[in-house]
């Protein structure tokens, strides 16, 4: 079966956002140094159709995380745009532009119903109110036997590391304080079998893998 794979930065104090999330800032004050670690990378720019970027040990990391995955599962908040019911006046597609670096189904957890997203680069974005499992259970058979990554943010990868459902976990530790926010392990007190499998350090992030034995 399928392997469900959370891959998710995060700050030294635990959070994956900081506060004050916004349409304009999804990801919080401060929330986007968490990832400047990887905006450099080759690898990150190759997938976003950019020129240019860094080969580090970073770099390994993210072809793994990324290896062999054939759909992905998201929450609202990181889909993005407005809160609330969606705005048939002003259409939202997501923070990537007219052609997303998935390229594979992505199932997106919301609590209002939307028409299934068809982008450019094979970029279908289906949108699940029943719950986390019913989006799993869709997302396993997108996948096609290839594993599912669990993208966040931290209020949909909460909600499966609950339940147990994630069998293996990237985190990358950004070597920064943000103090408020969202916390990836708010009410999460239990792994469920996953355990620390390997720790890399690279340039301006540690990377801890975790796995169910």
């Amino acid at each position: 079966m399928s392997k469900v794979r959370l891959k998710i930065a995060i700050s030294l104090d635990g959070f994956a956002a900081g506060p004050d999330q916004s349409v304009e800032h999804p990801l919080g004050a401060g929330g986007m140094q968490l990832h400047d670690w990887a905006f450099v990378l080759k690898t990150f720019r190759d997938t976003h159709g950019l020129e240019g970027g860094e080969v580090n040990a970073s770099s390994e990391v993210l072809a793994r995380a990324t290896a062999n995955v054939g759909a992905t599962l998201m929450g609202r908040h990181m889909f993005g745009g407005h809160p609330g019911p969606w705005r048939a006046e002003a259409a939202w597609n997501g923070w990537w532009g007219e052609n997303p670096p998935f390229h594979h189904p992505v199932f997106v957890l919301t609590q209002h119903p939307r028409e299934t997203l068809v982008l450019q680069g094979d970029n279908t974005f289906t949108f699940v109110t029943e719950g986390i499992e019913a989006a799993l259970a869709q997302a396993r058979v997108a996948a096609q036997g290839k594993d599912i990554s669990l993208a966040g943010g931290a209020n949909t990868a909460r909600q499966y590391l609950r339940a147990g459902l994630v069998d293996e976990m990237w985190l990358h530790v950004a070597p920064l304080v943000l103090g408020r926010g969202e916390r990836l392990f708010d009410g999460v007190d239990d792994l469920h079998g996953l355990t620390h499998v390997e720790t890399v350090v690279a340039p301006g992030v540690t990377h801890w893998h975790y796995a169910r034995a």
